[in-house]
């Protein structure tokens, strides 16, 4: 049987949705923009403790 769809990585997560990466980005600084717009806790993910 094949793997499920969902394997999580830390580092993965980081350098595909993490902060510095929307900010290098045009697309990922209008991201942010929005977010912080609608009032959102978290701009982008953060690394669990």
């Amino acid at each position: 049987m094949s793997k499920r769809t969902y394997q999580p990585s830390k580092r993965k997560r980081m350098t595909t949705h993490g902060f510095l990466v929307r900010s290098k980005s045009k697309t990922g600084v209008a991201v942010l923009r929005a977010r912080r717009r609608r009032g959102r806790a978290e701009l982008a993910v953060k690394k669990s403790k």
